[in-house]
């Protein structure tokens, strides 16, 4: 298993909605940046993942699940890009904010924070039971 983090905005996508799709999950659908994409095509079915709300709050607030691997993304014509179906898994009982991930050493390193742009994301198994460590699981 693997384990990856997805950027989204709250007012584009946020938690609360992917939790409502329930099982059936959503398309991590509109990512038009190649590494992005890259990594998508890399993860597999039972692959975990961050949710992280981007812009305001600049906090991770749940675990997703892939539940799909990369197929074409239905928002397009053009053959390039890919996308995973993802479903919620639970939220963190506390967000875990960007300011709080940079102020850690051992997190200096993660992709987050040396690639804040960068929409999907891996993160290390370390990195991972850190970040939920912090955030209360």
């Amino acid at each position: 298993m693997r384990y990856w983090l997805f950027k989204s905005e709250p007012s584009t996508w946020s938690w609360d909605q992917q939790v409502a799709r329930g099982d059936m999950g959503e398309e991590w659908d509109g990512v038009r940046n190649y590494q992005a994409r890259n990594f998508m095509r890399e993860m597999a079915v039972g692959d975990l993942g961050f949710f992280y709300h981007s812009q305001s709050e600049k906090a991770v607030v749940g675990i997703v699940e892939v539940i799909a691997e990369a197929h074409p993304d239905s928002t397009t014509d053009d053959e390039r890009w890919d996308c995973v179906d993802i479903k919620a898994v639970e939220p963190l009982p506390t967000p875990v904010t960007l300011e709080q991930i940079k102020a850690r050493e051992d997190l200096s390193d993660m992709a987050l924070v040396k690639s804040p742009r960068l929409s999907v994301q891996p993160v290390t198994e370390a990195e991972w039971q850190t970040i939920r460590a912090m955030g209360g699981l």
